[in-house]
Order: C-alpha cells, then structure tokens, then sequence
C-alpha cells in the first residue's frame, strides 16, 4: 500500500466511528419498532393474571368449600347404602383431594402471578401453571361427567333432598341478618 492510500483510510476512520453507531441504533430502533405488538400481549397477560387473582380465590376456593359442604355431603347421605355409597364415598374422596392438589399449586402460583398482574417480572413456573390448568381440566370432566350425573340420579329420587340441597345453598349465599336496634 503506498502512503496516500495508507493516509486516506486514517482519514476515514472517524467517519467509520458514526458508520458503525448508525449501525447500533438501527438495530435497536428495529426491536423498539417490534415494541407496539409486544404492548398488546404483556397488556392481556396482566390482564388475566389479575383477574385470576382476584377470581381463584373468590370463586374457585368458595366453590370447593360449598361441594364438599353442601353438595358431596348431600349425596353421600341420599346415597343407598352399600355399593352406592361406597361408590360417592370414593367419588367425593378423589374430587376432594383433587381440591387439595389445586390449591396448593394455586398458592404456589400466586406470588409470581402477583408480579406478572403487576407487570414486573416474574419467575412463574410456567409448568406449574400449565399442570393447575390440566389438573383442573381433568377434575372438572370426572366431575361433570360422572359425579354430577350420579349426583342428579340420587339427588332426584327424594324432590325433598334436591329442595334441601338448593335451600342449603340459598343459604349460604344470603347476607347475613341486619340487627334489630331498639
């Protein structure tokens, strides 16, 4: 290389310097511009996992509660005796452990689903969540499928049992008393 040629690439390497920048901003300008349709999806994730905080616990745990109170309770005592009952007996065993299992993975779920609600980030086990929804799944169809069935079959022998049953439940869900003040 001769000295001119030499002299002229030293003389562009500050320009080079705001070459290679324009470089670096360019690419981080492309994932700033991926930012709007990222927007959407961290929305909705907050989204849900406050609604399902303020759900799971309201409406999933008062629902187990009121199956095993009320409704497996029910059942097993309108149950004929003998292979009957002992067939409930398993059935409200198997969906009360079942209660148990979802609960637990619930409250080991529940403080990264705080975060992401929160938009920070989080360490949500997402296998974890995943195996909740299955488990769930799972729980809800025997449910549906078997015990409610078994459950209408017993329940409608005796209206009295099945008006008992419904009086239960009204009952549960009224506010309480006001009192008298005199």
């Amino acid at each position: 290389m001769n000295a001119k040629a030499t002299a002229a690439g030293a003389d562009d390497a500050p320009l080079n310097t705001f070459s290679n920048c324009h470089s670096g901003i360019l690419r981080h300008l492309a994932d700033l511009g991926d930012l709007p349709m990222l927007l959407a999806p961290a929305q909705r994730a907050r989204r849900i996992a406050a609604e399902t905080l303020d759900f799971f616990r309201a409406a999933v745990f008062e629902h187990h509660a009121e199956e095993e109170a009320e409704l497996f309770s029910a059942v097993l005592k309108s149950a004929t005796p003998g292979a009957e009952r002992e067939r409930v007996q398993a059935m409200t065993e198997r969906l009360t452990r079942e209660h148990r299992a979802v609960e637990t993975l619930w409250k080991s779920l529940e403080p990264g689903l705080k975060q992401v609600a929160k938009g920070h980030d989080s360490q949500l086990d997402t296998t974890e969540l995943e195996r909740l929804v299955q488990q769930y799944t799972g729980h809800a169809a025997f449910e549906e499928a078997e015990f409610l069935p078994l459950a209408q079959q017993i329940l409608s022998r005796n209206a009295n049992h099945m008006e008992a049953l419904g009086l239960s439940l009204h009952m549960r869900h009224m506010p309480p008393p006001m009192k008298a003040y005199i």
